[in-house]
């Protein structure tokens, strides 16, 4: 068996990169061997980042250099009932947080709508985008490829599409600006988040878009897809699955369980959510949906960047004549239940919790059923912290568990 100590004694002397301790060594020992080295480098110890319960071989494909694992503590909210387009019936939510009070909050979110009945939920609308950049050589010519492109997105479905068996090219949009000529790809990519296979198939459409017409592609991704980053066009067209949640309380349940009124509520979402956010020039009209989404992916796995996207939401409160309503609809959640750290153990456990363990039947029905979840505990999250802020109880509330 390899010595982990040898191998950090060859990294120190120049002999081995970090990386290249792969070619030497099982994961477990590569991983070892590097956390030894960084020890001995920053005169630090390592002993729980090595404590960790996943396979070092089953994390090849998340991490590279690895040298251990980072421990967030997950609690759970729910049960909540749901009427979904995928999810019918209570489900429960593990979110992983290090902010003291965000899951009490949620639980007591959960708990009101649980007490009305349930919340509604629908995807609607599903599409994981890229959106590669060309030149050419004038706007003529980028009229002339735009125009090709809306002629031939058959030919270019089945470039598309012979790089996997499961994604399915639903959309190709051009968009010119001067000598640039940018495509916008959109795929249902089933069950898995689906931006691997994106690029992949957009590589291969690419290469016919060059061939068959003046434009020489730049780079694979320009930016309008948008990956990652705060974008309207994300809040307007959806990246990923848009979801929406709502529910109806009726007033009883609303002084009972939030200790204010509906109409405070829908002042508060008003004036802070829309008015404040409008002012402020905010994508995202919400109070704080990215607590939950965040929360939520640590713990199922799903790519963390990505809340920034997930952050694109708008919350709606109105007081009707029995009750309040309210509403969250998130343009662009993009997650899956196959496929990145969805196989990770803590993570695969997590999603078991939920009930969407990988491709569902049909395709596509887990991760459609994971974006309701998310989606309503969102919501939860939403109504008590602007029952909170309407009834000002915040503060005390982040004394009492934030800490």
């Amino acid at each position: 068996m390899t010595d982990p100590s040898d191998l950090a004694r060859r990294v120190r002397e120049g002999e081995l990169r970090l990386h290249e301790l792969d070619d030497h060594a099982d994961p477990e020992t590569a991983a070892t061997a590097r956390r030894l080295f960084v020890e001995g480098e920053t005169d630090t110890d390592l002993d729980t980042v090595g404590e960790y319960a996943f396979d070092a071989a089953t994390a090849e494909p998340n991490i590279e250099n690895m040298i251990g694992g980072t421990q967030v503590p997950v609690g759970v909210v729910g049960p909540v009932e749901i009427d979904g387009g995928a999810v019918d019936g209570e489900r429960y939510l593990p979110l992983a947080t290090t902010e003291g009070a965000l899951i009490a909050s949620v639980n007591r979110g959960c708990s009101a709508i649980r007490a009305a009945g349930g919340a509604t939920a629908r995807v609607l609308k599903n599409g994981m985008t890229r959106a590669p950049v060309f030149t050419v050589e004038d706007v003529g010519e980028a009229a002339t490829v735009a125009a090709w492109v809306r002629e031939n997105t058959d030919a270019l479905a089945a470039a598309a599409e012979s790089t996997t068996s499961h994604g399915e090219l639903t959309d190709v949009t051009p968009y010119v600006v001067g000598d640039s000529v940018f495509l916008r790809f959109t795929y249902d990519t089933k069950d898995a988040m689906g931006m691997n296979m994106a690029t992949i198939a957009t590589e291969e459409a690419c290469g016919v878009v060059e061939a068959e017409t003046p434009a020489s592609l730049v780079a694979l991704s320009g930016n309008l897809c948008t990956d990652k980053k705060p974008a309207a066009i994300n809040a307007v067209e959806g990246r990923g699955r848009t979801v929406a949640a709502d529910v109806f309380i009726p007033h009883d349940l609303v002084e009972e369980r939030f200790k204010t009124t509906a109409d405070a509520i829908a002042e508060a979402n008003t004036r802070k959510n829309l008015v404040g956010s409008a002012k402020a020039g905010s994508l995202g009209f919400n109070a704080h949906a990215a607590n939950t989404v965040a929360a939520a992916f640590l713990a199922l796995g799903q790519d963390i960047a990505q809340v920034v996207e997930g952050s694109n939401a708008i919350t709606t409160v109105e007081e009707r004549e029995d009750g309040l309503y309210a509403s969250l609809t998130i343009a662009s959640l993009e997650v899956g239940t196959v496929g990145g750290g969805t196989g990770l153990a803590t993570q695969a456990e997590a999603l078991e919790v939920v009930g969407v363990t990988g491709g569902g039947d049909p395709a596509g029905s887990n991760a459609d059923a994971l974006a309701e979840v998310i989606a309503t505990a969102a919501l939860a999250g939403e109504l008590s912290l602007l029952a909170a802020l309407a009834s000002r109880h915040l503060s005390s509330a982040h004394e009492e568990l934030g800490r």
